[in-house]
């Protein structure tokens, strides 16, 4: 079964409430469509009920079931305006300002469709920037109790590939944190184990990597990754993760053998955390297009589950993301 296939099983298991912000865009219609048909999620389009139908008619979508929520005519748009002054209020938010932002600014107005407990889960940035859909998340929704910062996963599925979990893999943060000192990394590290193991069922086994093996180099860049692993040693017991290692000591077993032969992790790793964003960027962009590699990204660390497309994916990652983010929501 891959990834994919494991995800949706699992939505559809206890589909959640996903809403989408970007009506406005083909991709999304047509992944809405195909959710229904799937049955992973219940949804929400923000937008003009008119423009949608008229839209979906002129592709050939059939969105029956589908809620279409018009915030101009949004009965719960007062109540916004009031939760949402109060939660910025010091920010200077006023009440004017507020409505003018979730009138304005559809993917505001789903994040606080989230944060009231009207939908479960946001899929946006199809046809909007990061900033866009993770500001106001991050504003209105803010991190998770016990959380410090939100950062990005992405969960790999390799074709034709013995390492991770049969090509299945994590990594980050390849998208958000710039240069996680080593407690920041030490959290990352944490969550996206607590992520690999909602999302797959799975044990994660975490490695963090650097260009040194258990000090066979001598770097301030080796010394923050030592640090980041002791960190992560103290703060969370109960996740095996083991560092620094090398890619290759992390995953191929011959040479975690010669490399690092008491590590719990080395050899088998399935979550592979970078050491800054430049290496994760570079990273993950590696495995997609030299593995031809699935690739799914989200968000993790935020108190409900919003996830940030790509402007350059195609409908059918959108299919995916929602899937993702119902299985984020049920966990939480």
């Amino acid at each position: 079964m891959s990834f994919l296939e494991h995800i949706n099983a699992r939505a559809r298991q206890n589909r959640k409430t996903i809403v989408l912000p970007e009506s406005e865009d083909e991709r999304t219609l047509r992944a809405a469509a195909k959710v229904m048909e799937l049955e992973t999620a219940y949804l929400i389009l923000i937008g003009n009920e008119e423009v949608i139908n008229a839209d979906a008619k002129k592709y050939g979508l059939d969105l029956t079931g589908i809620q279409i929520i018009d915030p101009e005519k949004s009965d719960k748009l007062e109540t916004y305006v009031e939760a949402l002054t109060e939660i910025r209020k010091n920010k200077g938010m006023t009440p004017e300002l507020a409505r003018e932002a979730l009138l304005n600014d559809r993917t505001t107005f789903a994040v606080m469709m989230v944060k009231m407990k009207d939908a479960d889960g946001l899929v946006s940035g199809c046809c909007h920037s990061t900033a866009n859909t993770l500001r106001p998340a991050l504003q209105i929704i803010k991190t998770a109790p016990g959380k410090k910062l939100a950062s990005a996963v992405f969960m790999f599925d390799i074709p034709n590939c013995e390492f991770g979990d049969d090509g299945i893999v994590a990594c980050a943060d390849c998208a958000l944190t710039q240069d996680p000192d080593a407690e920041q990394l030490a959290e990352i590290g944490a969550d996206t184990a607590e992520t690999y193991e909602a999302l797959m069922g799975k044990e994660a086994r975490v490695a963090f990597l650097c260009h040194s093996t258990k000090g066979s180099a001598k770097h301030a860049f080796v010394d923050k990754v030592q640090t980041a692993v002791k960190i992560a040693k103290e703060q969370y017991p109960n996740v095996k993760l083991d560092g620094e290692l090398q890619l290759d000591a992390a995953i191929v077993p011959e040479v975690a053998a010669s490399k690092a032969p008491d590590s719990p992790v080395a050899g088998k790793a399935n979550v592979l955390i970078f050491p800054n964003i430049e290496a994760g960027n570079i990273g993950y962009k590696l495995i997609q297009r030299f593995a031809k590699a699935e690739a799914y990204s989200l968000i993790q660390g935020l108190a409900a589950p919003v996830n940030d497309l790509s402007r350059g994916c195609f409908w059918e990652d959108i299919v995916g993301v929602i899937a993702i983010t119902v299985v984020q929501a049920q966990s939480m």
